[in-house]
């Protein structure tokens, strides 16, 4: 049995002694059978999670909730006095309403739960000899992993490799200087900040690469020893969830007031016509819990949530990410896109080109051809590189930055073996790339025991470091003429949208002085990296939905122009800045030309924080996309933060509200589109709910409060409608055509729409136009309805009321399919269709069933009652619908 968990002083001992008590290979790793046995004894890599609801707790949460309380205090005291049948239907009434709130809830926890899984980090291991990706939370003590800058550490591990490695334990020690890291083994006694040899879980890798055995997993790494658990989805109230509940309050406040008026009126009157009765007083008290429930949106909040967690689930399967729930929201509101070329734009599939070598461009058939200097530039191309190529379903796939990628399907189309020329030539020192260096060197041991130094780079950066040009025979020094010429072909490779890359070598460096300085140039290569296909569509699609999109790249300012023209981002009169020229600007100077600039080119990461603080600075609702560690702060300052899923770093993924699963723009502007229908469908919902309880509250309490009096109603008979009514419309006839409306496709112009501005309330121009077209129309309606029907008895007056609540509340339902369109434009899907008919076989067979009328108090409807249900329901539905052509037509002259 391995002893991994007892071991305290891994940063003690050799790294072969760690190999030795953890019966692995520094080289080949674990098998993965070996693995799959760990993983048995030690469990998943991951911290305690609190326990998942079971589906029993979910039903029973339904009924936690005050109004749901209220009803079922109600079912007591009816049934206490005798009232069975009433709280019978309320029993039945309460456990259809707790039904669809746990389909509902249920169904968005497992939504929640599967993005969980499908956010799950992946973390590079060695196993049987290969690099290989699998989740972190499979590692197991034993097992070899990679670190690379940007890494989050996913286990405690003991340092095997460490090239310039340097580590931020921030989390750990609250130290936020990076560490050095070093294989040397430490004094036992040494703290933990100090232990030099030592990754921890949870610290972020800053800089250089190696590789480290993990030692401790989960609970008993260091920082699960400290850590509570936590996970990528926090459990957050949105703006909007919150915005619902204060509506709510609002609407209950209301409730409070109106029930108490009419509970103090009816008991007064009552009392003064000396009718007081127990039974009516247990009558008005039901009274009262239904029309608290008519009033109160108590399910609203519910709703949002479980709509946005579906929606998540939507944006998850079209491989946008969601990690945040107020982000959902937030996207639906985007102005501005800020987005990198490579890899977000384009193919990610870069391919040599052209080179310029000795003064000539050639094509890679042509440099096939050359006599001397092919063997030292392909040299650069393979060594100063950190890219493989692997072949998976017969087909050559890159591993590592696309760019470097690029050269080694260079050197393999040249018949070149990639893996024999490395080990061949072995690596002992270098410096990394970073986007502030913008080149890398690499240092190695050659066969004549000399060791050579290969660069590769930025023209600009790569050309002053060299002493020398190669011409074909030899060197000669790099005057300014040469310089020049250099320059020159860089710009007109770059003006055919090619991304340059310079390469040199220099040979006879001493041990330990790895200086960059003295090199020959080689040349140039030009690798191009195509538009995806869907990117014009897409960049199209932007602009007619009022987004600015704006490239932001590395790559030289020609090259960036000419892909941003192909595209169609770049128009006459737009403007395009590099970096050096962004950083001369003051923040004035650039808010005054921000919104004109469409491209940056040759931009680090600190500028892309200034790019979102200036828009956001003219109110501008920003996303911004990001993949590297130094892309955190722009990724967390942008209003949406778009991290990409195949090239981007844990801190770049940690740090974003969203993650791209294919890397593509396209999906960016797709989940644009989504956020905006989930939130449109949130305001469908919003609308039929609050009609449905302003208008029956307002005809209700006007019945209760002044009508009944004016007519000398008493008693009971000075109720419109019964508990028992209240009840059903409420709760089982809103219920599934509210839900319906929540998964009601887009808008057909949903894309063609000005983002909504980020303070807009919920209640804007569209829904209050159509909430006072509703109530001003429909309220009338009822209340002369019932009122010609009292002649006919309190019964069938309630009955014709009732029934007329119904019909209008299942057109209506058809009328929020959308709040600007009509139905012949915007056509009712499958799903309200059939909300619609449930509702309506369900009050057929109560009224047609014997037993069933009587059971909720109703009488058969007359032939003219049947005049009001469906002609009443029909004005209503026409009016709505025409009140949508005339205001869009108002609004089309007004802009006009």
């Amino acid at each position: 049995m391995l002893e991994a968990e007892a071991e305290k002083s891994w940063h003690a001992k050799t790294v072969d002694e760690v190999v030795a008590k953890l019966g692995t290979d520094p080289v080949r790793g674990l098998s993965n059978e070996e693995a799959a046995k760990r993983l048995k004894i030690y469990g998943y890599n991951e911290l305690e999670k609190a326990p998942k609801p079971s589906a029993l707790k979910i039903f029973l949460k339904q009924f936690a909730n005050i109004l749901i309380g209220l009803l079922l205090a109600a079912l007591v005291i009816s049934a206490f006095f005798g009232e069975v049948i009433d709280s019978l239907v309320i029993g039945v009434i309460v456990f259809f309403v707790a039904v669809v709130g746990f389909f509902q809830e249920y169904r968005a926890e497992k939504t929640l739960e599967a993005l969980k899984k499908m956010l799950t980090p992946v973390v590079t291991v060695v196993r049987e000899g290969r690099d290989m990706e699998v989740p972190s939370k499979e590692l197991v003590p034993g097992d070899v992993v990679i670190l690379s800058t940007g890494t989050k550490v996913p286990a405690d591990m003991r340092v095997i490799e460490a090239f310039n490695l340097q580590t931020n334990e921030a989390p750990l020690t609250g130290e936020s200087t990076p560490v050095q890291k070093t294989t040397i083994p430490m004094p036992e006694n040494v703290g933990i900040g100090d232990r030099l040899n030592m990754a921890y879980a949870g610290t972020i890798v800053t800089y250089g690469r190696g590789k480290g055995i993990v030692v401790a997993t989960g609970s008993r790494t260091e920082f699960g020893k400290i850590a509570t658990a936590t996970s990528a989805l926090a459990e957050e109230k949105t703006p909007l969830e919150i915005r619902m509940d204060e509506i709510g309050k609002r609407f209950a406040v209301f409730a409070g007031v109106i029930i108490a008026a009419i509970f103090v009126v009816e008991l007064l009157r009552e009392l003064l016509a000396g009718f007081l009765s127990l039974s009516f007083l247990v009558e008005v008290f039901l009274f009262a819990v239904a029309l608290a429930v008519a009033i109160v949106p108590e399910a609203l909040p519910g709703i949002v949530t479980a709509t946005l967690a579906i929606g998540m689930g939507i944006m998850a399967k079209r491989n946008a990410l969601v990690r945040r729930m107020p982000a959902v929201e937030t996207l639906g509101s985007t102005q501005v896109i800020c987005f990198d070329k490579t890899g977000t734009l384009t193919m990610n599939q870069m391919t040599v080109r052209q080179l310029f070598i000795d003064g000539k461009f050639m094509d890679v058939d042509s440099f096939r051809n050359l006599d001397r200097g092919a063997d030292m530039f392909v040299k650069a191309c393979v060594l100063c590189n950190d890219a493989s190529v692997v072949v998976e379903n017969g087909k050559p796939v890159v591993h590592g930055d696309p760019t470097e990628g690029a050269l080694v399907l260079f050197a393999r189309e040249l018949g070149v073996d990639v893996d024999a020329m490395r080990k061949t030539y072995p690596r002992v020192y270098e410096v990394p790339f970073t986007s502030e260096r913008k080149l890398m060197t690499t240092f190695h041991s050659m066969e004549d025991g000399e060791v050579y130094g290969f660069m590769k780079g930025a023209v600009e950066t790569v050309l002053p470091k060299c002493a020398y040009v190669w011409d074909g025979s030899g060197s000669r020094p790099n005057g300014e003429e040469v310089r020049k010429i250099i320059l020159n072909a860089a710009e007109e490779m770059a003006k055919n949208a090619y991304r340059v890359l310079a390469v040199a070598y220099r040979r006879g460096f001493v041990e330990n002085k790895f200086e960059e300085e003295g090199f020959v140039f080689l040349g140039l290569v030009g690798m191009m990296d195509p538009p995806r296909p869907e990117a014009y569509e897409a960049v199209k699609k932007a602009r007619e939905a009022g987004i600015r999109t704006v490239m932001v790249t590395g790559d030289h300012r020609l090259t960036a122009l000419a892909v941003a023209k192909e595209v169609g981002i770049y128009r006459e009169g737009d403007l395009v800045l590099t970096g050096e020229e962004v950083e001369r600007l003051s923040d004035e100077e650039f808010d005054r030309i921000v919104e004109r600039v469409v491209v940056y080119a040759r931009i680090s990461p600190m500028h892309k924080l200034r790019i979102v603080e200036a828009w956001k600075r003219k109110g501008y609702v920003v996303a911004m996309t990001g993949d590297g560690v130094n892309d955190a702060p722009a990724l967390k300052k942008a209003d949406i933060g778009v991290a990409m899923g195949i090239t981007g770093t844990d801190v770049a993924k940690e740090s974003s509200d969203m993650v791209l699963a294919d890397d593509n723009f396209a999906t960016i502007v797709k989940a644009v589109e989504l956020g905006r229908w989930i939130y449109g469908n949130v305001r469908k919902y919003l609308v039929y709910l609050l009609e449905a309880n302003l208008v029956e509250t307002i005809v209700i309490a006007g019945v209760a409060l002044v009508i009944a009096e004016l007519l000398g109603l008493k008693g009971e008979d000075a109720l419109p409608l019964l508990p028992v009514h209240i009840l059903y419309i409420n709760l089982a006839t809103d219920g599934l055509p509210a839900i319906a409306l929540g998964f009601s496709p887009p808008d057909p112009d949903i894309m063609k729409r000005k983002p909504t501005p980020r303070n807009e309330p919920v209640f804007n121009r569209e829904v209050v136009n159509l909430l006072l077209t509703i109530v001003t129309v429909a309220t009338p309606l009822y209340l002369i309805g019932y009122l010609t029907a009292l002649s006919e008895g309190v019964e069938q007056a309630r009955t014709r009321l009732f029934l007329m609540f119904i019909a209008n509340e299942l057109v209506l339902a058809l009328n929020c399919r959308s709040l600007v369109y009509t139905n012949f434009e915007a056509r009712p899907h499958k799903w309200l269709w059939l909300a619609i008919a449930w509702e309506i076989g369900l009050i057929t067979a109560i009224l047609t069933v014997p037993g069933g009328a009587s059971l909720l108090r109703l009488t058969t409807p007359s032939t003219g009652d049947l005049f009001w249900i469906f002609g009443g329901a029909a004005f209503v539905y026409t009016s709505v619908e025409l009140s949508k052509v005339i205001r869009r037509r108002g609004l089309r002259l007004i802009t006009e």
